[in-house]
């Protein structure tokens, strides 16, 4: 697993397990989420999130594409497993860890999409290297196509 960020020590890190995944359309860009929250500038993440109960990471990651996108995948080969403290919207210290894949988006259904304040973008890859909130997220990215 690799590791980002050395965490604040003052802060009490809640540990969340998640998964994210990348996923490629056919002109080459990939799905991010716009994420705009009341007062705050908007920012961009990997599509993905917390793995709920006993859900698998992969069984998290089709729940999440399709709450935040509207998208339906299929979980493919691991990326990288990474680790991540930072601060969430609502300023608690969270320490995301988990796995981040390649995933095919194999349909679309609007009727899952929940969270109104993600909004799905395609971006080319390198766009989103630098466009990525999190140092995790666009490390991942770049060894993506590097893999590619």
């Amino acid at each position: 697993m690799i590791a980002f960020y050395a965490p604040d020590v003052s802060l009490a890190y809640q540990d969340r397990h998640a998964a994210f995944g990348i996923a490629e359309d056919t002109q080459g860009r990939i799905a991010l989420v716009e994420v705009t929250k009341p007062g705050k500038a908007p920012y961009f993440d990997l599509p993905g999130g917390a793995v709920d109960g006993d859900e698998t990471e992969g069984e998290a990651l089709v729940r999440e594409f399709g709450e935040e996108t509207g998208l339906v995948v299929e979980v493919g080969a691991r990326v990288v497993d990474v680790s991540q403290p930072f601060l969430k919207s609502d300023g608690q210290p969270v320490r995301n860890y988990g796995g981040i894949y390649a995933v095919k988006a194999v349909g679309e259904r609007p009727e899952l999409k929940v969270e109104d304040d993600h909004k799905l973008v395609w971006l080319d890859p390198r766009d989103a290297v630098v466009a990525l909130r999190h140092d995790a997220h666009s490390w991942a990215v770049a060894a993506w196509m590097r893999k590619g």
